[in-house]
């Protein structure tokens, strides 16, 4: 009997993994957002707001300004010294043409072996699937309709499945693991391996900002008190690893948990990038965020700057004026030791912690000096 193999962060698989899979846990696959259109409307798409229903395109955390805008995708994959990249949505097809572009670009810069997948629902321009295969896609992840699946043979998109087993990719499939609904899922587990797809992945359904309320109708709720997972999602998944195992199948089926994203895809995510783009003062957390001194004021900054590395002797490496954000930047170890002086001349001073990411998004904001 195959062995459930008990991974990361509460994730599991049977049988083998896929190379994005193995690739997203060491945080090398760059996310490429191409479009947050998408034809179809599900309940439980986590997309945010930002994103769902707009077409704008990501690298990660960085916005392109438009599907012209190469360097940040270049840039992205440089910053996280990428091995690949999933191109997701929204559903990619429906702009399927910028999709080739960057495919080509991504496979023309970082070499042949950067490998590439793509999630798609494959309702629209499917027929285009095999023009991004030719173009160097590595690996198609379909997601059918909960609808069809216990009964794919109905699905409008099994003809798209089957040509696609005709090809060079992979191919995949890709859904959420929905509490109670482990018939209906081991029924397209069973489809999948008679037709001889590579993998199918179940994620564990999760609250999103964009989501919560429908989720919440439908009388869902978190497994615990610090989780946006669902409850009873990966026991849904875990009872469909187990008869995976039960019947002998031979596909590969990988869980994976909100935790796994959290806890092992994004965390490695930011310590690579934060190990190429953090500055000499910034100290790099085991989370993979970066904390800084952080000095606010309605003075001039230039004089600020000016002032500390004269007045404190400060080297010119260890403090920075950051105009984005209007404040002046600053070696914590440093600023500890001159909070008190700098606040009682009116400075606010702060331990800061953020995302080495391109939107630099704040964790948390200390006032120093610290109470004692």
């Amino acid at each position: 009997m195959k062995e459930i193999i008990r991974w990361l962060n509460e994730s599991a698989y049977i049988n083998s993994l896929s190379s994005a899979c193995k690739m997203c846990a060491q945080g090398s696959k760059m996310v490429v957002l191409a479009t947050g259109i998408c034809p179809t409307s599900c309940y439980y798409c986590p997309l945010s707001f930002k994103k769902g229903g707009k077409d704008r395109i990501f690298a990660n955390e960085w916005e392109l300004n438009n599907e012209e805008d190469t360097r940040k995708l270049i840039s992205e994959g440089e910053f996280i010294d990428a091995t690949g990249a999933g191109i997701t949505g929204g559903d990619p097809l429906l702009v399927w043409q910028r999709v080739k572009k960057y495919i080509l670009l991504l496979k023309d810069y970082f070499g042949s072996d950067f490998h590439i997948h793509l999630y798609t629902s494959g309702l629209k321009n499917a027929d285009h699937l095999t023009d991004l295969v030719a173009a160097g896609l590595d690996e198609v992840r379909f997601h059918p309709q909960p609808e069809y699946w216990n009964n794919m043979n109905k699905s409008p998109i099994q003809e798209a499945i089957k040509h696609m087993l005709n090809t060079s990719t992979d191919v995949v499939i890709e859904i959420p693991s929905i509490p109670s609904k482990e018939k209906e899922i081991l029924s397209l587990v069973e489809w999948a391996n008679n037709f001889k797809l590579s993998w199918i992945n179940l994620n564990e359904l999760e609250y999103s900002e964009r989501n919560c309320e429908l989720l919440y109708k439908k009388g869902y709720v978190t497994k615990n008190e610090i989780s946006a997972a669902v409850k009873g999602s990966q026991e849904t998944a875990l009872k469909v690893l187990k008869i995976v195992q039960e019947k002998n199948l031979d596909i590969g089926v990988h869980y994976c948990s909100v935790s796994f994203k959290d806890g092992v895809q994004l965390k490695n995510r930011l310590l690579r990038r934060a190990n190429n783009i953090a500055k000499e003062y910034e100290i790099i957390t085991e989370e993979g965020t970066l904390l800084k001194g952080a000095i606010y004021t309605n003075s001039s900054l230039e004089q600020l700057v000016t002032k500390l590395r004269k007045e404190y002797e400060i080297p010119q490496n260890l403090v920075f004026l950051d105009e984005e954000k209007n404040r002046v930047e600053i070696a914590a170890w440093i600023l500890e030791k001159i909070a008190e002086d700098l606040n009682n001349q009116g400075h606010e001073c702060c331990l800061v912690e953020e995302y080495p990411t391109a939107d630099r998004l704040e964790v948390e904001r200390i006032p120093l000096p610290l109470s004692s």
